[in-house]
């Protein structure tokens, strides 16, 4: 669950700058590799069988951007091939040790690569699964657009995320923690209308968002692109 590179971000993301950076991304999770299992690994779970259980509905050739420690390889269907990637080698040594120890055959490649910046031809992915990832990367319109490059038109980003609070007491405590939660790695504050914001401009449609425990705080995001 990290990846992401300094930079200004795609033209839609205006005002919406950076408040994180590709090197202490992958510091915070490189610190956070030998423990990351046992601190996140039962919080996230539900969120990983059913962001899996959305890929399989369309299948084929999947991308996990952020695929950390490799938690959620084990719960694909060994008939569909999968390529994972993450800002931290160290998260991705943990993947490749599971794979190894699970005999995940069905991994194809597990590489240290950038969200905003990915190496793969366009429409080369049937699915992109983004598991509490994208208020990790430092532009998040710039990766949301690539994820949209790499995708093949009819196929879907399936995406699990922190919806920050649009107003009220909530709101207030996201926007103070801001300036610790970024040195841990993430945003707290990241509002659902720079998604919708996003998808509006882009070539996708919005087809479900379904609140995720705990509390409601997380959901999952499916967004179908365009077959034109």
């Amino acid at each position: 669950m990290a990846i992401g590179m300094h930079g200004t971000g795609s033209s839609r993301s205006g005002a919406l700058g950076p408040d994180l950076d590709r090197d202490g991304v992958a510091k915070a999770y490189g610190r956070w590799a030998p423990v990351y299992d046992l601190v996140f690994g039962p919080v996230f779970a539900q969120g990983r069988t059913l962001a899996a259980a959305a890929a399989e509905q369309v299948g084929g050739r999947i991308l996990e951007v952020g695929v950390g420690t490799g938690l959620s390889l084990p719960a694909y269907r060994r008939a569909l091939s999968i390529v994972g990637i993450d800002i931290s080698a160290p998260m991705l040594e943990k993947a490749r040790q599971r794979v190894a120890r699970l005999g995940l055959r069905n991994v194809e490649r597990l590489a240290v690569m950038d969200a905003e910046h990915l190496d793969f031809p366009d429409a080369f992915f049937d699915v992109i699964v983004a598991q509490y990832v994208v208020t990790a990367v430092p532009n998040p319109e710039a990766a949301l657009d690539e994820f949209a490059r790499v995708l093949r038109p009819g196929g879907e980003i399936v995406i699990t995320t922190r919806i920050g609070a649009e107003n009220g007491l909530r709101r207030t405590i996201e926007h103070a923690l801001a300036p610790i939660t970024s040195r841990l790695g993430w945003r707290t504050e990241f509002a659902w209308n720079r998604y919708a914001a996003w998808a509006a401009g882009a070539p996708v449609e919005i087809v479900e968002r379904r609140a995720l425990p705990p509390l409601g705080h997380f959901s999952l995001v499916r967004l179908r692109k365009h077959d034109a």
